[in-house]
């Protein structure tokens, strides 16, 4: 597992990747890192391709963009640009994670396969986002439309007690140790929460990059964990209908929000299975790998 750099979209991206091939785009969420991949990339990189796991937009050791922008529609723009300044072709295919799923399923047309964790696609959260459990649970993206976001979420235990909701009984403390590293700065820590306040429109659209469509562009693979405690699994339910055709949709039983770290054995299955074998690659027997870090600050 190497570290390197990319400048894509005016952004110097700071970058996970391990193996060659066609590339594999593995995008992040909140509040997470690209370490979040360490179990998919070792199996992705055995089948053949070049996983790639960028450290989002203003997350460590990625810089903080100068233009401070964090619409939907500048995540669509750095996919399309890390696409290219990676060398993907048509072979590349592209998996995301939470904040990470929102640009997957607009540019899925991109990618010769697509496959969104834990967000449903554009036009479920719309009705179902102000249903009253469900406000319960998203409490956090109203609290980061307030002036005491930051303050809030630099107490200590605040990002444990998400992780303890969102992924009930799942040990996170080498994640939170991650997040720490990646966040814990005042200028990262904005930046993460300005996802949130430009989701909302707290934040108004920087006019840096032309408006996206909320339209899924291609066929995806949609995983939800049944026990999701950040957003309900019940969210699957009319998501087949806004998806193309070809799409899937699967609930893994027994997984929460993270569910590609508490059950990756499945979901690796579901996700090797969905992608297939890399253009010059033999299928080969896919199996949990163990993943080393290193001892970098990252």
């Amino acid at each position: 597992m190497e570290i390197r750099n990319v400048h894509a979209n005016g952004v110097e991206f700071a970058y996970l990747t391990m193996g060659e091939g066609p590339l594999a785009l593995c995008l992040h969420g909140f509040p997470d890192t690209a370490h979040t991949w360490r179990h998919l990339m070792p199996a992705l990189a055995e089948r053949g391709y070049r996983a790639v796991a960028p450290f989002m937009r203003g997350y460590a050791p990625t810089e903080v963009p100068a233009d401070g922008a964090y619409e939907q529609a500048a995540l669509v723009a750095d996919v399309r640009a890390l696409h290219e300044e990676l060398g993907g072709d048509a072979d590349a295919v592209v998996v995301g994670h939470d904040w990470g799923a929102f640009p997957v399923y607009l540019t899925a047309g991109r990618f010769r396969r697509a496959v969104a964790l834990a967000v449903p696609p554009p036009g479920v959260l719309g009705s179902s986002f102000l249903d009253y459990d469900q406000l319960k649970r998203s409490f956090y993206v109203f609290l980061f439309q307030t002036g005491m976001a930051e303050a809030a979420a630099s107490r200590p235990g605040f990002f444990d007690n998400l992780w303890r909701d969102w992924s009930p009984g799942y040990d996170a403390r080498q994640d939170l140790e991650f997040v720490r590293r990646s966040i814990g700065a005042p200028a990262n820590l904005s930046a993460a929460i300005g996802y949130y306040r430009s989701m909302l429109g707290t934040t108004p659209p920087s006019g840096r990059y032309p408006e996206v469509e909320s339209k899924v562009t291609g066929p995806v693979l949609y995983l939800h964990g049944a026990q999701d405690g950040c957003l309900s699994a019940e969210l699957t339910r009319d998501a087949p209908g806004l998806l193309p055709e070809g799409s899937r949709v699967r609930q893994v039983a027994g997984a929460g929000h993270f569910l590609h770290l508490e059950r990756p054995v499945e979901v690796n299955r579901l996700i090797l299975d969905w992608l297939g074998p890399a253009s010059s690659a033999e299928l080969t027997q896919i199996r949990p790998m163990g993943f080393n870090p290193g001892s970098g600050p990252f």
